[in-house]
């Protein structure tokens, strides 16, 4: 726990860094669409993704994200979509898997919005950015730090 919580504040100083940002170019767009499942203090969302590099094409990924922090939410359906920022435009196949930490939030009565910002990937030089806010439904409130395992679809 503790070294999850160090990882994530480490991810989310990396992605205040203006350095950070300016050796980054963006990449591509993630799109997602899921599951949640609550547990007061933590959740787990279920995703299946797809990678739209800038060039064209797409990539599949699954993806797994865990939340810790205050979560109290009936179970939900989720769409969430970021622009992938990284140290080139050229992003391989499979290039995106990998563990990625941040700062989550989001707010549910029926139809809710969230947003989760997160870098990690391939020693930790991607940086996943919500295009706009995160979509779901059902019922809730959640903040917290998430930590996302992101991997190629098989």
């Amino acid at each position: 726990m503790i070294r999850f919580s160090i990882i994530a504040l480490a991810a989310m100083a990396a992605m205040t860094s203006p350095a950070a940002a300016q050796s980054r170019v963006e990449a591509g767009m993630l799109e997602c669409g899921g599951t949640t499942a609550s547990f007061i203090v933590g959740s787990v969302t279920e995703l299946r993704c797809t990678f739209r590099p800038a060039g064209g094409g797409a990539e599949p990924y699954t993806a797994t994200i865990r939340r810790v922090g205050v979560d109290i939410a009936l179970p939900a359906n989720v769409g969430v979509a970021w622009a992938v920022f990284a140290p080139t435009r050229r992003v391989g196949p499979g290039d995106l898997a990998g563990g990625y930490a941040g700062a989550s939030a989001s707010a549910t009565a029926v139809v809710g919005v969230g947003a989760n910002a997160l870098v990690g990937g391939s020693s930790n030089t991607i940086a996943l950015q919500p295009l706009s806010l995160q979509g779901q439904t059902g019922l809730g409130i959640a903040a917290g730090i998430a930590g996302m395992e992101l991997r190629p679809a098989r």
